[in-house]
Parts: structure tokens; C-alpha cells; sequence
């Protein structure tokens, strides 16, 4: 007898610079993405648009005020196949919009907040029509790494700028056709980021340990939180993203769902002390129109809490 499976559902977060904001990417199946608004300072949610296709995530960045997202997209179909488009979090509509074609590139980074580095080929740098940045408003190509990559050069860049360091290269191995996992990466890359708020005692650290699983995720990895004072550490197991909150929080999803992990004075709480602040396994595809503010890179719009 045939048993249905739910679709696996994954997490991702960026949190912004210079603001208590950040956006969550719920992917799950896998062609099918919701976006959200988290307000990290009271863990309020604002649920916005669906998209129906494959939104790179590692491709993507917040402004510092978080009032833009940066998001590379791909259906792989005409009119455009794929492209990096700006919008107004949470929803996905874009305000800004520069088709590309293929999945090799593509996506880009926020210098500042109104300064745009783009990762497309020169020939790719111009916008769809009917779309038109104001005068103030500067894009630039990715430097050297314009055009070229596919996670990287976005992904490390990004996680550079915001704190991460890369402490081990991993070594990929692809695997025989039919194995359970396409690339395992012995020893795994890992990415370190030290708490900023307690000196630098915690640190969390990234584990990759494999690409592509067959029927799960397509980055393996575990996240670590290790005190490099006494050198304790112990693992979250299994998650999809982790990161320090602006308040010194630890962040962190997996299994579809969001957890903040607290400190008593400059300790980390046990981890069966951590808060769920939302469950998203059950969420289904619902369309929803963006409202008019969200459709224009100024203007102005309000949503409802999820």
C-alpha cells in the first residue's frame, strides 16, 4: 500500500543589519516558497506571498533597515526562466526586476541601502521593461565574482560581512548514481560565528556535511554551539540555519519550525529550555496579492500578523 509522505518543509532566515527585522523563506515542496516578516525584537510574524517555483535563498540579502530583499528566482520557463528582482518583505512582488536565464550567478548583495551589487554577466545587467529604479538608487556588478557562481560567491560574501568566518574547507566527494546522498563533504566545510554580546565565549558553528539528499535536504547540516572558554559545545542536531539574535539570543529552525535559546546572566540555557516562536510545517499554498505600497520601492503598505 502506498503511503503519502508530507513534503519535507525547510527554513532559512536573514536577519538584517541595522534593524530588529528579518525575513524567513519556508520552502516545502520544493518548488513552492512562502515568505515572512519576523520582528526579532517581539517575535511577531507577518505572513506575506507564495511563490510557485524555486527561490535560491543563499542568493538572496536584506537591506540594512530591512525594507528590501534581494531574491534570485527561477521557474525555467518562458517568459523568463529565472532572475533576481528586489521586493518589499513579506511580500514578493518585484519592484525592481533584471532578467537573467539560467541558474549560473544570478542573485546579489546590498552594499548600502540604496547600493545594489549585482551578480549577473554584463550582458545581463539591464532591467525588464516597465521597470525603473529611482535616480538615488545604484546597481553595481559583483566585482571580480559578477556573473559567475552558484550559492557562492553570495552566500560567503554575505556571511563575511555579517560575522561568519570559514575555520575548515571541506572536501566534496560525489557519490555513486542511486547512493542516498549526492556529495558527502569529509571533513565537512565549517563556518564560525562568535556571540558578539559576552566576548566572544559562544560561538556557533555551521556544518556542512553533504549535498543533496535524496527525498530531504539539499545542504546536510549540523549547527554546533561551542564555549571556547571551557570547550564544551554541544550540537543542535539536524537544523536548517542558526545565528545570534541582536539581543544575544541563540536563533535557530529545523523541522519547519523556529526556536529562540536564552542565556541565565552569561550562560546558555539548556536546550530543552528553548522557545518554539513558530511552527510552519502545515502551511499550504495560499496566493495573495501584494498591496499597492508593496509595489513600489517607496511606498508605503501595512500586514497583518500571521
Amino acid at each position: 500500500m502506498a503511503v503519502d509522505r508530507k513534503p519535507s518543509v525547510s527554513l532559512y532566515a536573514i536577519l538584517a543589519r541595522d534593524a530588529r527585522v528579518g525575513v524567513v523563506f519556508r520552502r516545502g515542496p520544493s518548488k513552492q516558497v512562502l515568505l515572512l516578516l519576523w520582528r526579532t525584537d517581539t517575535d511577531q510574524f507577518y505572513e506575506g506571498q507564495w511563490f510557485k517555483g524555486r527561490i535560491y535563498e543563499r542568493r538572496c540579502d536584506l537591506s540594512p533597515s530591512g525594507a528590501r530583499l534581494i531574491y534570485f528566482a527561477a521557474k525555467y520557463k518562458a517568459p523568463y526562466a529565472t532572475w533576481t528582482a528586489v521586493s518589499r518583505p513579506p511580500f514578493l512582488t518585484a519592484v525592481a526586476f533584471w532578467p537573467k536565464g539560467d541558474a549560473w550567478g544570478g542573485g546579489g548583495l546590498f552594499a548600502k541601502e540604496n547600493e545594489i551589487l549585482l551578480n549577473h554577466r554584463p550582458d545581463e545587467m539591464k532591467m525588464a521593461e516597465g521597470f525603473q529604479l529611482p535616480k538615488f538608487v545604484v546597481v553595481k556588478p559583483l566585482g571580480d565574482y559578477s556573473g559567475r557562481g552558484e550559492d557562492n560567491p553570495i552566500r560567503a560574501q554575505r556571511l563575511i560581512r555579517d560575522g561568519w568566518k570559514m575555520i575548515q574547507r571541506g572536501n566534496a566527494k560525489e557519490q555513486k548514481r542511486g547512493s542516498p546522498i549526492w556529495f558527502t563533504i569529509d571533513p565537512a566545510e565549517i563556518w564560525a560565528k562568535p556571540r558578539p554580546q559576552d566576548g566572544k565565549t559562544y560561538e556557533i558553528r555551521e556544518k556542512l556535511m553533504g549535498i543533496k539528499e535524496r527525498n530531504g535536504s539539499w545542504y546536510m547540516i549540523e549547527h554546533v554551539i561551542v564555549n571556547t572558554k571551557s570547550g564544551d559545545e554541544f550540537s543542535l542536531g539536524r537544523t536548517d540555519w542558526a545565528d545570534w539574535c541582536h539581543s544575544g539570543d541563540l536563533l535557530y529552525a529545523k523541522e519547519g519550525q523556529l526556536y529562540r535559546l536564552g542565556f541565565d546572566r552569561r550562560n546558555l540555557r539548556p536546550l530543552e529550555q528553548a522557545e518554539l516562536l513558530i511552527d510552519l510545517k502545515d502551511r499550504v499554498f495560499d496566493p495573495t496579492e501584494a498591496p499597492d505600497g508593496a509595489k513600489r520601492w517607496g511606498g508605503d503598505f501595512q500586514f497583518s500578523e500571521g
